[in-house]
């Protein structure tokens, strides 16, 4: 049964089509004025798609702002995300002679959590014991075969944990201060000692960040207690600090002591990885209504348009029109935290996947869309998506096939740009990312929500 949707749709295409048929005799308005032979045949069809959820095995692992935690979700199962990474070294830094060293400290900065705020968890962190793979590193990494066997620190921490310090953000418009949450560890003396004498040799490794990953080749950072929070770094810090004999420095010539710090960063000039594991048995089970999307790394839905179903339409007419949106289904309220749902969702071909993300493509509206997710209305409307089955149409020779996708969550990035001082603002779209954060989309099935409203024309 066609929707109302169809029929404005439909009368909007044929109002079209008669403006632009008329000549300089309005009252001549209508398809009347067409020769016999060139009279338009407008039809509709909708086709109901299938659709399943199809795990997630791994995805990239290289990120700018990993994600550290657990969290367990009645319906969504398990989320556990760790990290690993090396250490930025500038040139140049080194420690003043007869420097001590006094304390090794880790921080782990960041702003934002999911989960529970106040619910404990323990970080602990682990030291590298070689250096980690520099390319095709995916999600799945075994750490286990890069790291020592015990933890060099650990500390108890919480989402809105008790050791924090103020930042100003600031805007064209206006500023703010906010709170970055600071989860420290102190680290054995003898780390920092190693580096100091590491220091002092002719040949020595502190120089630049390829030599240091040869002799520190970074540190692993997970959460051993705690299934109720998952936090947002934002940066990663390992500080070393030392104190040392100023000779003749104060400003009357007597040795002074004083402190310095040898701090170094996890930046995107070096490499850090997630890896993250899943427990998704419920969200696997065939489900007659629901599909499910989880991310990081957790299950995707997998659609199949039918289109072998409209063969002879698509050979004997034009699709002018193919509508696709998708119905997400609202979390039932139990009283604890729920995962928000994906913020947007890539539309892409399944055999096109891998490759998207590692080539850093942008969607193009031919065979690659995304949405964003509406909260009021509660669905990702992908608007016209015609361009993908005439794409694949002329691909094929006018072979029709069936299509097979998936809708994957995806964090995007985008440029705002003014044409002038007086002219409206625009937001170009730079980059589409697997989604890492936290989050638990249900798309619902029913043949009502899950269908292709199309539109074909010929004269």
């Amino acid at each position: 049964m066609k929707s109302n949707t169809i029929y404005k749709l439909l009368l909007t295409a044929v109002a079209s089509i008669v403006l632009l048929s008329c000549n300089d005799t309005l009252s001549d308005v209508g398809l009347s004025i067409q020769p016999g032979g060139d009279k338009l045949s407008v039809g509709t069809d909708t086709l109901t798609l299938s659709a399943n959820t199809i795990q997630v095995e791994s995805i990239n692992a290289k990120t700018d702002s990993p994600v550290l935690g657990e969290y367990l979700d009645s319906i969504f199962g398990t989320v556990k995300s760790d990290y690993v990474g090396e250490f930025y070294f500038p040139a140049g830094k080194t420690f003043p002679s007869g420097s001590i060293i006094d304390s090794v400290r880790l921080y782990v900065s960041y702003t934002s959590w999911t989960g529970d705020s106040l619910a404990p968890m323990q970080l602990s962190v682990y030291k590298l014991n070689k250096q980690l793979p520099q390319k095709g590193t995916t999600t799945d990494l075994d750490v286990t075969n890069y790291i020592e066997s015990n933890p060099i620190g650990q500390q108890i921490f919480s989402g809105k944990n008790s050791v924090y310090h103020t930042q100003t953000v600031s805007s064209t418009t206006s500023s703010s201060t906010i709170n970055v949450y600071d989860i420290i560890v102190d680290l054995p003396l003898s780390l920092g000692e190693e580096f100091l004498a590491e220091s002092k040799k002719p040949d020595s490794k502190l120089k630049d960040s390829e030599s240091l990953r040869e002799f520190f080749p970074g540190l692993y950072m997970t959460t051993t207690f705690g299934n109720s929070t998952m936090i947002n770094v934002e940066l990663t810090s390992f500080v070393i600090n030392y104190h040392y004999n100023d000779i003749g420095g104060s400003s009357t010539g007597q040795d002074t002591i004083r402190k310095g710090e040898l701090p170094l960063y996890i930046t995107p000039e070096v490499t850090q990885l997630n890896t993250i594991q899943n427990k998704n048995a419920n969200l696997l089970t065939p489900n007659a209504n629901l599909t499910y999307i989880k991310s990081p790394a957790g299950v995707n839905t997998e659609i199949v348009f039918p289109m072998s179903q409209v063969a002879d339409q698509l050979k004997s007419q034009a699709l002018n029109l193919a509508n696709f949106k998708v119905q997400a289904v609202p979390a039932v309220d139990n009283g604890t935290f729920q995962l928000k749902a994906a913020p947007y969702l890539l539309l892409i071909n399944k055999d096109s996947l891998s490759s998207f993300f590692q080539k850093k493509t942008l969607p193009n509206s031919v065979t690659t869309f995304y949405a964003a997710f509406n909260s009021t209305t509660y669905t990702y409307d992908f608007g016209n998506i015609s361009a993908m089955v005439n794409h694949y149409k002329e691909k094929n020779n006018g072979t029709i096939k069936d299509l097979t996708y998936l809708l994957v969550p995806v964090s995007i990035t985008q440029q705002t740009s003014q044409s002038s001082y007086y002219g409206s603002q625009s937001s170009v779209l730079t980059g589409v990312y697997n989604l890492m954060t936290p989050s638990a989309t249900t798309i619902s099935k029913k043949p009502e929500n899950l269908k292709l409203e199309m539109i074909f024309s010929k004269f």
